[in-house]
């Protein structure tokens, strides 16, 4: 039996389903799971990248909830993409922020926001464009960062994000010259990485995330952690199929051993990424770290792993930043929990649901903590200063 392939314009009764009078709450977070409507994959739709799919797809999001943006719009929104709004730059290109409001689009909600212009230098950045539309353009959770709109106009592709005031987890762990992140936040924000996670490899129709790492968890005001970047995410096996073959791509450090040799891409891919990022929360350390003296190379992974599981050793380990201030009980089990999630091979690797539930009672650490509270500034001249 062949399966039709949909065009651009037939994901207009596809996304007029998919409607929602409540916002978003974490109460709430499975009301809206894909099994609710017949959501559209990326390999549904044919010819993705022709000219006919570009000029219809203002039409096929049009009973959604996404804002076609103009280009003109964009740009005073940003104050013309000035210098001064830029965000960042990633792979996919420069992040702007920007304000919109009613003015801009009747019934638009005022609001801050990050504009994304993609590098269309290629084919792959349109492709990774597309598919941030087609993912966050039908999901919607607690956990994942929302896409408000697109522009899609002449050779220009942007995407239009809620904005997040705190940045990326890598930015915020990795900061120079600051305070630690507090173990309650580092907690935290692995557990909501873990529900988003979770969430997309539980829906009648899996994603695969496939580039699950700090710089792409966004942070809010009360550092709830959300994922963004679904330029690579793809669609899991269905029915009988075990796996995605797929050309290797992601970060390196991040990605799964097994996925790096054969190409197979399963949820347990994304366990083990997840297992990295916990790792640097536990740590402080990046993924490549070159202050590492180990034989096989500076790889966290291949540095802490053998520790993970005893004891004696975990304080070689944790994030001498913290000073002590956190629960050796809930240490050891995110320890244990990450040298699961770092199996070299993908069976014994826990599914999220179960990382979720381990994550879920360490919220409210109530073991004492290790060492006395030692707090780190820093004068004007800057030099450290401690008290305790």
């Amino acid at each position: 039996m062949t399966t039709k392939k949909i065009t651009w314009k037939s994901m207009i009764l596809i996304l007029n389903c998919y409607k929602s009078e409540n916002p978003l709450e974490e109460s709430k977070e499975h009301v809206l799971k894909q099994g609710s409507f017949q959501r559209l994959c990326l390999s549904d739709i044919s010819n993705s990248s022709s000219t006919q799919a570009i000029e219809d797809i203002s039409v096929s999001f049009a009973g959604s909830k996404l804002h076609a943006f103009t280009l003109e719009e964009l740009k005073e929104a940003t104050h013309g993409f000035s210098w001064s709004s830029m965000l960042g730059e990633g792979g996919f290109g420069p992040v702007y922020k920007g304000f919109v409001d009613d003015k801009v689009r009747q019934g638009l909600k005022a609001q801050t926001v990050a504009v994304k212009c993609l590098d269309l230098d290629g084919l792959q950045g349109h492709r990774e464009w597309l598919a941030e539309i087609i993912f966050l353009g039908q999901l919607r959770h607690h956990h994942l960062v929302k896409l408000i709109g697109y522009c899609c106009e002449d050779e220009h592709r942007l995407l239009v994000y809620e904005y997040m005031p705190r940045g990326s987890l890598e930015s915020q762990l990795f900061r120079r010259y600051a305070a630690a992140m507090p173990w309650s936040t580092r907690m935290k924000i692995a557990l909501g990485a873990a529900k988003g996670l979770a969430f997309l490899h539980e829906a009648d129709k899996p994603v695969i995330y496939r580039d699950f790492k700090a710089s792409n968890i966004l942070l809010d005001s009360d550092y709830t952690a959300k994922l963004s970047d679904f330029g690579l995410a793809k669609d899991g096996p269905e029915g009988e199929e075990t796996h995605v073959t797929t050309r290797v791509m992601g970060t390196h450090g991040y990605a799964a051993p097994e996925y790096i040799m054969t190409g197979h891409l399963t949820t347990k891919s994304d366990v083990y990424s997840y297992g990295v990022v916990l790792l640097e929360l536990l740590t402080g350390r990046r993924v490549v770290d070159k202050s590492l003296e180990s034989k096989r190379g500076k790889s966290l992974v291949e540095w802490a792993r053998p520790m993970l599981r005893d004891q004696k050793k975990l304080d070689r380990i944790i994030d001498r930043r913290l000073e002590g201030q956190f629960p050796m009980k809930g240490a050891l089990k995110v320890a244990m929990l990450a040298f699961k999630c770092l199996s070299h091979h993908p069976n014994p690797r826990p599914c999220m649901s179960d990382v979720v539930k381990v994550l879920e009672p360490l919220q409210d650490f109530d073991d004492v903590f290790v060492g006395p509270f030692v707090y780190v500034a820093v004068n004007e001249n800057g030099d450290k200063v401690s008290a305790i």
